[in-house]
């Protein structure tokens, strides 16, 4: 690859990336969608528990609104929430009209179901609301999409590409309205830069959990879109919100295997080590609370008792009850000694979603004409300061579809382009002292776990910030000597992320949801959104709006 121009270029291959390509594709557009890795690798495909939406006559859009606004601790935009909530059936038809499956029922399991399929509760949610594939809703939707995207003759996918920085018309130094016109893409097969130049661009990359040291999401989540926007201009959101999954399996080998809410959903208990029962103490829904109040209850009792884990127990549900809901969960956990049909297991909390991101609208535009934002990248005011479990898919595929809507309908199709320079590495060398990168990159996220994890306080933040401002200086200068590598470029980005977290953090004053800090446990009466405005943001900006 050396220069390639293409209609609508798609950053990231999880559900968000996939289903916006098939949508254009689909409408005709050119589509090129490059990932990091395989297609498909990334937090999507590892997503467990299903996609929240209203398909039962005993649940409504106005519960689910509801149980969304209330997760969100007065954050959530209204109007985005109804959007999404809404438009959650006609997603879900979508995807099953593309293959996807669902896990089905031969006949009412609980009372007031009316549907083929299985629907689960998790917390937070008020009804049974939660359509899933098993216990590996994510595979299963993942999976399915990118089979239909590798055969659409219209998108040609690039795996094992990494964007190095969007490229915008400011950059270039050009009088016209400052615009995304491309991007600088390393091949990380070849160690080959290249150019690929288009008409509409979109950031579906994923979170940014990767910057804490225990974390449920895949080594992708590294913040690559949420860096690369605010680069190039764009306001980012509320990145404080970072949401602790509360229940991962405790294990040196595991790293990162997430027991679902679905577990907990399905009648699973928290326990301490003796047995005993916690959660009733912390919030009268127990274990179904939101999962703020669940991770850091975890991480009250944790710390007042001198525990390495609590305990997630299912056991005294029927074995076969366990197998057909959570076929995968037995099976990863009895790969490190554990059966959750005899026994309870091990958790702890892990970073597990970004609540916060590029600002967008209800069409995902940023502030950057012709780039759009969409999934976990994105913060368009639906998850507020703290999401509702479930949403994060529904979020995906909504959204998708909006921006699809929209890139058609301004899509000029023309193949003109600017001059775009060739990526410039005749000053830079090869790196001599690899073991940098690495050890930046396991200080950032020992620091970040650290001094800006469930429990906060200004002067945890303050070391933070003062650590990430040292780590910028070293990276900002191996970035401009050497070669650049995967390992460089997600570093860079997650230290940019880290920046931004903190900066959120500091600048708000209270305690709200996700967001929990010491030196103010109070939560103000108005909530207010945290927005960082870069330096180079552009006067003619979109000014998108929730509103």
């Amino acid at each position: 690859m050396n220069k390639n121009h293409t209609e609508v270029l798609i950053i990231g291959g999880g559900v968000a990336g996939l289903s916006l390509s098939l949508r254009l594709a689909q409408s005709g557009i050119k589509v090129t969608l490059i990932s990091k890795e395989e297609l498909t690798e990334g937090s999507s495909l590892y997503a467990q528990g299903g996609i929240a939406a209203v398909l039962n006559k005993e649940d409504s859009f106005a519960s689910h609104i509801e149980d969304t606004l209330t997760a969100g601790a007065g954050l959530c935009n209204r109007q985005t929430v109804g959007y999404i909530v809404e438009n959650a059936p006609d997603a879900i038809d979508w995807l099953v009209d593309n293959g996807v499956e669902f896990t089905v029922i031969d006949g009412p399991e609980y009372d007031g179901a009316d549907s083929k399929y299985h629907l689960t509760r998790e917390g937070g949610h008020s009804h049974r609301r939660v359509i899933h594939a098993q216990d590996a809703t994510g595979r299963e939707v993942a999976t399915t999409l990118e089979n239909l995207v590798r055969a659409e003759p219209g998108i040609t996918t690039l795996e094992h590409h990494i964007a190095i920085d969007l490229i915008t018309a400011q950059k270039l130094g050009l009088a016209s309205p400052d615009r995304a016109v491309g991007a600088y893409i390393l091949d990380t097969k070849t160690s080959k830069v290249g150019v690929i130049s288009a008409e509409s661009l979109v950031l579906a990359t994923g979170g940014a959990s990767k910057s804490y040291l225990y974390t449920s999401n895949p080594d992708t989540s590294t913040g690559d879109g949420i860096a690369m926007a605010w680069r190039a201009g764009c306001r980012i959101s509320n990145m404080e919100f970072v949401q602790f999954h509360p229940t991962c399996l405790y294990h040196p080998q595991a790293k990162s295997l997430l027991i679902s809410e679905a577990v907990r959903g399905e009648g699973g208990r928290l326990l301490l080590p003796d047995g005993t029962r916690f959660m009733k103490q912390h919030h009268e829904l127990g274990e179904l609370a939101p999962r703020d109040i669940v991770a850091r209850a975890i991480d009250y009792e944790m710390k007042l008792h001198g525990l390495d884990s609590v305990f997630l127990d299912i056991s005294h549900k029927p074995k076969d009850f366990i197998l057909e809901h959570f076929p995968n969960i037995y099976k990863n956990c009895m790969q490190y000694g554990f059966d959750i049909c005899q026994e309870p297991v091990p958790v702890v909390p892990a970073a597990h979603y970004t609540c916060g991101g590029v600002v967008t609208d209800l069409q995902g535009r940023t502030d950057l004409t012709n780039l759009y934002c969409v999934g976990e990248a994105s913060c368009t005011g639906l998850h507020g300061a703290n999401r509702l479990a479930s949403n994060s898919l529904l979020e995906c595929l909504v959204m998708a579809d909006a921006s699809a809507k929209h890139i058609s309908a301004n899509c000029t199709k023309t193949k003109i382009s600017p001059a775009i320079p060739e990526w410039d590495e005749s000053r830079v060398t090869d790196p001599d002292e690899r073991i940098v990168v690495a050890h930046n990159w396991d200080e950032l996220r020992r620091f970040m776990w650290d001094y800006v994890g469930i429990v906060r306080t200004d002067k945890r933040l303050e070391r933070a910030a003062h650590r990430i401002d040292l780590l910028k200086e070293e990276i900002r200068d191996y970035y401009s000597n050497f070669k650049v590598s995967s390992d460089l470029l997600e570093l860079r980005n997650l230290v940019t992320v880290a920046d931004l977290t903190v900066q959120c953090a500091l600048n708000r004053r209270e305690s709200r949801g996700l967001h929990y800090t010491l030196n103010y446990p109070k939560t103000k009466r108005i909530a207010r959104d945290s927005v960082i405005v870069p330096t180079n943001y552009p006067a003619h900006a979109n000014m998108v709006s929730w509103d």
